[in-house]
């Protein structure tokens, strides 16, 4: 238990004023068990070891475990949290739980047994939780750390506290906000720079932020999506093949057959893949309509712009980088559906986004908004494309 105390307090000592992320409010730390799951890159480990130093400091009623440690190759994860209740731990955070043999069970029986012990984990979005798992199903309250929103990339980059808005506010009151905005900083000279790198927080490091891009996308498409889909790795190439064709031909309007043919494999399984993308957050799909996975969808998009920039080798198009900032930005609290025109989105099924610089909408094309992308400062229903970066 020392060494794992040695570890915990070392890093700790290396966190140094991280990028302030939204969800430690909106997360209820008072549950017992919480899950919190996020795709590699995301900063899921400097996120919790912040709120473990923020709350905890050095007590040690709180202790910090990869599950990539070897100990618990031969030893069980159950054991583990029973010795570290009874030297009078409280919170057990575990980091990448899922590389744990029957990780649910687990922590199922942990729940179960010790009703005064907490436990804070981490894993892949490929992960099945809450109702899809008969283990934790009334057990767990799961949340998602997502990449940084164009709001959280501005306020590092430029040392504002801007806050959140909602959708109603940004579109009712989109040119008082801005102009509020406008006069701290200049919102347009930071957001190229995030459509290229200010998603995943490793921006900050001395890395190359493309390779490093690249490989998290490589071991999410090696490690995490056959290990938890139970997909064997000879297959990998047609799903590595379908993720580069998809990234050529941003936004994707998909012919299934087409795509069949190209990675060599069969429409249902092209379908399977697409769900496992999306499931790892490498992908968004819209549909007609509402989601639905027995259907093709309408179009398909990479999960953010860093990976249209990381992935494929040509130069990305401002439009296909436009139409998934948006869509990334706005999923996240409103379900974002196809019209069945291309470069527009229907929002919550009652509000029609124009991305781009179309011409002046008539005043009678209620509920419809044009979104562009070279403006600091909009009027009547024409709103900064940039704007829609501050709803998380």
């Amino acid at each position: 238990m020392q060494r794992f105390y040695q570890t915990h307090f070392e890093l700790l000592d290396s966190v140094k004023s991280p990028i302030v992320r939204e969800l430690k409010n909106e997360i209820d730390w008072r549950n017992r068990l919480i899950g919190i799951k996020g795709t590699r890159g995301i900063g899921k480990t400097i996120f919790l070891l912040d709120y473990i130093k923020s709350t905890y400091g050095n007590s040690k009623a709180c202790l910090y475990v990869n599950l990539n440690n070897f100990y618990f190759s031969s030893h069980s994860l159950v054991d583990f949290a029973s010795e570290f209740r009874m030297t009078g731990g409280k919170t057990l955070v575990l980091d990448q739980v899922f590389k744990y043999a029957d990780w649910s069970h687990a922590l199922r029986d942990i729940y179960n047994k010790f009703p005064d012990l907490q436990i804070i984990f981490t894993g892949s979005p490929v992960m099945r939780l809450k109702d899809e798992n008969p283990d934790l199903k009334g057990k767990v309250t799961s949340y998602h750390l997502r990449g940084l929103s164009f709001r959280e990339f501005l306020n590092y980059q430029s040392g504002n506290t801007f806050p959140i808005y909602t959708l109603n506010d940004i579109l009712k009151y989109h040119v008082e906000i801005a102009k509020d905005i406008q006069f701290k900083v200049k919102p347009l000279a930071y957001f190229d720079d995030y459509l290229h790198h200010g998603f995943y927080p490793f921006f900050t490091e001395n890395v190359n932020f493309s390779e490093n891009v690249l490989k998290i996308v490589n071991l999410t498409l090696e490690i995490d999506i056959p290990f938890l889909q139970q997909m064997e790795l000879k297959y990998l190439p047609k799903l590595k093949k379908l993720i580069f064709n998809l990234s050529e031909d941003m936004p994707h309007t998909p012919n299934i057959s087409q795509l069949s043919t190209s990675i060599e494999t069969s429409r249902a399984t092209v379908m399977n893949y697409l769900k496992y993308l999306r499931n790892a957050r490498l992908i968004n799909m819209v549909y007609q309509g509402q989601a639905d996975d027995t259907k093709k969808p309408e179009r398909i998009y990479l999960q953010n712009p860093n990976l249209l920039h990381a992935i494929s080798m040509t130069a990305p198009s401002k439009e296909g980088l436009n139409e998934t900032f948006v869509l990334n930005q706005v999923q996240k609290v409103y379900e974002v559906s196809s019209n069945g025109k291309l470069g527009e989105f229907e929002i919550n099924q009652d509000t029609v986004f124009k991305i781009g610089n179309h011409k002046r909408i008539a005043l009678n094309q209620e509920n419809t908004y044009v979104l562009t992308d070279m403006e600091e400062v909009g009027y009547e229903n024409r709103v900064p494309l940039w704007l829609f970066g501050f709803l998380y």
